[in-house]
């Protein structure tokens, strides 16, 4: 049976886009018709993307190593297959697929649409994955979770209780958010609770709350993993091990496996890729920080 895309008006006044998998969240600010209008014109564009990202994904399933001469044609696609091809550096083998940016890159690809005259600021959750847009002087106040079993325990009791949040200002190089972690709706290899991201773009902020989520390991027997296309046959990990269980660890062996990703955050840093992020495990947690941006 054919997916059909479906929108509804929440209580609250935000939006929510739905199509097969993808499931977002839309809210505006600023002069009404404006607003109407660009909810208008991102819908219309939402109708499409999955039905582009179909077509192609036999190619975003693969690693980017085996994409070097292959050209995607559509713009989600692109802007997935750019975002990873640019994290490869950060990964030990160099294994990543376009689909490890697939919700930031669909939650930006509508943001033009609703950057509109008139619109003084929004943003598009993609189930975690953010992308935003501010006009100058505007600000979002983004909430920070670091238990993401808990996070989404929350969700569906409408109980949802954050840890901090980072302040988001127009003035701030950053219009993408992301958080990956074992506990979340993708897959990891690593034991991170949770890796929240703060970068240019939502796209980069995915890939990169990835892999930094898989950086952040430690070698225990308890652990427990299993093969990823045991779990689920269309993933894009193949026979690759991922994390199902994690026990409680020593505080050294978190704060090594925290290290890690932390190593893994201030290359991204140094390289100009990722502007800000937040590791967390088992009740630590540690910070990649930017001058002007901290969490409170």
């Amino acid at each position: 049976m054919r997916m059909h895309a479906q929108r509804r008006l929440l209580d609250d006044g935000r939006w929510h886009f739905q199509h097969g998998p993808i499931d977002i969240v839309l809210q505006l600010a600023g002069e009404q018709q404006a607003c109407a209008d660009a909810i208008e014109k991102a819908w219309q564009r939402f109708e499409q993307i999955l039905p582009e990202l179909v077509s192609e994904l036999r190619y975003l399933r693969q690693p980017v190593s085996e994409l070097l001469h292959h050209s995607f044609k559509h713009l989600v696609a692109q802007c997935m297959h750019r975002a990873t091809a640019q994290a490869a550096f950060a990964t030990p083998d160099g294994f990543v697929t376009p689909m490890a940016a697939v919700a930031g890159s669909v939650a930006q690809a509508l943001l033009p649409f609703l950057a509109q005259p008139g619109v003084d600021k929004a943003f598009v959750n993609n189930g975690g994955d953010i992308a935003l847009h501010l006009q100058a002087g505007e600000s979002w106040r983004v909430g920070v979770v670091t238990d993401l079993a808990q996070a989404l325990s929350g969700m569906q009791t409408h109980e949802l209780v954050i840890d901090g949040a980072f302040v988001i200002s127009a003035d701030m190089p950053v219009r993408g958010i992301a958080t990956s972690g074992w506990q979340g709706r993708s897959f990891s290899l690593g034991i991170a609770d949770s890796v929240t991201v703060l970068a240019a773009t939502a796209a980069q902020a995915d890939v990169a709350a990835t892999l930094i989520a898989n950086a952040v390991n430690t070698d225990d027997p308890r652990i427990q993993r299993r093969r990823a296309d045991s779990l689920r046959d269309d993933t894009d990990l193949g026979a690759r091990l991922v994390t199902v269980d994690v026990p409680p660890l020593s505080e050294a062996q978190i704060q090594q496996a925290l290290q890690l990703g932390l190593d893994c955050a201030r290359d991204m840093q140094a390289r100009g890729f990722i502007h800000a992020a937040l590791l967390s495990c088992q009740g630590h947690a540690v910070l990649a920080e930017s001058l002007e941006c901290r969490v409170e």
